[in-house]
């Protein structure tokens, strides 16, 4: 099901970069930019307001494998779901303070065979907040009915960590840029 592992045509090929807005959802793998066995970044320009923000701000798939960049609580989490047996998350120690940041993922995939693990680093406003090693990534396919979805969780929760039907960021998404290596 991974074009770049089947050797197939892909709308994506050859792309780096991919940036999206708030309110895109329902994204089709096959028309994202394919993360996996590669390493990538996800850069999120937000703005907290004064109550605080929670939600989510970029996810992939569900249930079932894939990953969710979201906060809870004023802090931000980004978990990564194997097939959902097993769920790594790295996490912002503080809540953000109202105003303008900028919200970092890093994901250094360690290489080698498809669905080796990497290393999840967290930072924001340029500052490296927080570090999780993943065992294992999800090979060929996240999901082949869930997408990717901008400023909330649209379809099964990637996460146990907020319910389905409640995952609206209820900060701003000025943008969010995906890049892969």
């Amino acid at each position: 099901v991974n074009p770049a592992t089947a050797g197939r045509p892909d709308l994506m090929a050859g792309r780096t970069s991919l940036t999206l807005y708030e309110g895109m959802a329902g994204l089709s793998e096959n028309v994202f930019i394919n993360t996996k066995n590669r390493s990538y970044t996800i850069t999120a320009e937000v703005t907290i307001p004064e109550k605080g923000a929670n939600g989510v701000v970029l996810c992939q798939a569900g249930r079932f494998g894939g990953w969710s960049l979201y906060m809870k609580g004023g802090r931000v989490h980004e978990v990564y779901n194997f097939g959902g047996l097993e769920r790594t998350t790295v996490s912002s120690p503080q809540a953000l303070p109202p105003g303008r940041h900028t919200i970092l993922y890093e994901f250094a995939y360690d290489g080698g065979k498809p669905g080796s693990g990497g290393t999840s680093r967290l930072s924001i406003d340029g500052k490296l907040v927080g570090e999780a090693r993943v065992p294992r990534t999800m090979p060929f396919l996240y999901s082949a009915d869930e997408g990717v979805d901008v400023g909330m969780d649209n379809e099964t929760p990637v996460t146990e960590d907020y319910k389905q039907g409640a995952t609206r960021f209820t900060g701003r998404i000025h943008k969010v840029t995906v890049e892969v290596k």
